[in-house]
């Protein structure tokens, strides 16, 4: 399998090659060369491990083989991620049982242990995070033998839990606290990929869902709901960069019978215009409680756009964004609780509001999943504000909270990046 840059199409690259670089020159996006069609029948009777090796071995090709792909899947997709009924007609795919608590677990995961398979030099991953994807890929790469991790994160834009679990690692992980936004710490990443003289220096890659390696297996727990509704879903999926929700599609076009995907955003509404417009105009994130979603320029728009041909009137007809706000996020956290004794994170609270507001508007014979992207402690201030009640710790996140903070706070310019990035290159 061949994947190319979608700013660059001459550009070619090997599954290995462009997930060593993760971001393709002129800063476009991997996507494979065609997408590979699943035979008929193949989520009959089969396990999660199994559904991730048939749809990831086509995707990764032949760098490297059979028995590698299913050594990677079996020892990253280690955890349960069940369907679990919420209400008559709506249920919660639970994304949370990994090691951070959180969605990312499956892509950060898979990521590392197929990078340490493909490359043999010293690499630095270095990534954005606006919540949830610095603890996967700290906890992804942690003592992965090669490789370095640098993780930027907006100051006092995340919760504490997820402060705690990216800063706290130590080994091969560095944390950069960056005065500004997510978009900052998100463009700071891009220049330094576009940066030659930097990466001779010191290669990097990104372990951000603009990465092939972190949003290709994202697809396969699309398949696995699939295969525990034993029927055709529609997706309702809480959205940030959009990584998660062009993976959905990308398992739909492999042979998934999904029947519909609606994206549920918060108050950063760049996705939702644009579909609602057929213009894309790009904003400044604004800072939300369901932070790991407050991206104003998701990053996998290019990739939505491929998967539905280049057509906004394709798209607009087969996939939809509705954005919820701050008041109708609390008040869903806190009904959620009050009639299914159920405690939900924000950023689930937004995926199920939207997907009630889309089961008054129409009727559908489909299952309707929501994907629960992070447990509700990680948000436990942001819960029991809303609800009253106090999510329990798992086991999972008890051990970051009494490590003392480590980090380096930087500005949010690309020469204080850089700098760091020169002098700490040893």
């Amino acid at each position: 399998m061949k994947y190319r840059s979608l700013n660059q199409p001459t550009t070619w690259r090997t599954f290995g090659q462009a997930l060593r670089e993760g971001l393709a020159p002129n800063r476009g996006l991997y996507v494979p060369e065609n997408i590979p069609l699943l035979s008929d029948g193949f989520l009959r009777g089969t396990s999660l491990q199994e559904i991730g090796m048939e749809m990831m071995k086509p995707l990764v090709g032949n760098d490297l083989s059979a028995a590698q792909v299913q050594d990677v899947v079996e020892d990253s997709l280690n955890f349960e991620i069940p369907l679990v009924p919420l209400e008559e007609e709506l249920q919660l795919l639970e994304l949370f049982h990994g090691p951070t608590s959180a969605f990312k677990d499956v892509g950060a995961r898979m990521m590392s242990r197929f990078l340490q398979r493909v490359s043999s030099d010293r690499l630095t991953v270095l990534v954005a995070t606006s919540g949830d994807t610095g603890s996967a890929v700290a906890q992804g790469f942690v003592d992965v033998e090669g490789i370095d991790v640098v993780i930027l994160y907006p100051s006092g834009r995340i919760s504490h839990i997820q402060e705690q679990q990216l800063t706290t690692v130590g080994k091969n992980v560095v944390a950069l606290e960056i005065d500004g936004s997510f978009d900052d710490c998100q463009n700071l990443v891009k220049t330094a990929f576009q940066d030659e003289a930097l990466q001779r220096s010191r290669p990097l890659t990104s372990a951000n869902s603009i990465n092939i390696g972190r949003w290709l297996p994202q697809s396969i727990y699309y398949a696995w709901a699939v295969a525990q509704a034993k029927q055709s879903v529609d997706f309702v999926i809480p959205s940030g960069n959009f990584g998660n929700a062009a993976a959905g599609v990308l398992a739909q076009k492999m042979g998934v019978p999904t029947a519909s995907f609606l994206a549920a955003v918060n108050t950063n509404a760049s996705m939702q215009d644009y579909l609602h417009s057929g213009t894309y105009t790009p904003m400044s994130s604004i800072p939300t409680i369901s932070n790991a979603m407050d991206v104003g320029n998701p990053s996998n728009r290019p990739r939505l756009e491929w998967l539905y041909n280049g057509s906004v009137s394709d798209m607009q007809s087969q996939f939809s964004v509705v954005s919820v706000d701050e008041e109708a996020t609390k008040q869903t956290m806190h009904r959620i609780k009050n009639e299914s004794d159920v405690l939900v994170c924000p950023h689930t609270a937004v995926g199920i509001h939207a997907a009630h507001r889309k089961q008054g508007q129409q009727s559908s014979n489909n299952c309707t999943v929501v994907l629960a992207t992070a447990h509700a402690a990680k948000f436990g201030a942001i819960v029991h504000a809303a609800t009253g009640h106090q999510p329990i710790v798992p086991d999972a996140l008890q051990s970051c909270l009494t490590k003392p903070k480590v980090a380096v706070s930087l500005p949010a310019t690309y020469e204080s990046l850089k700098s760091y990035l020169m002098d700490s290159n040893h």
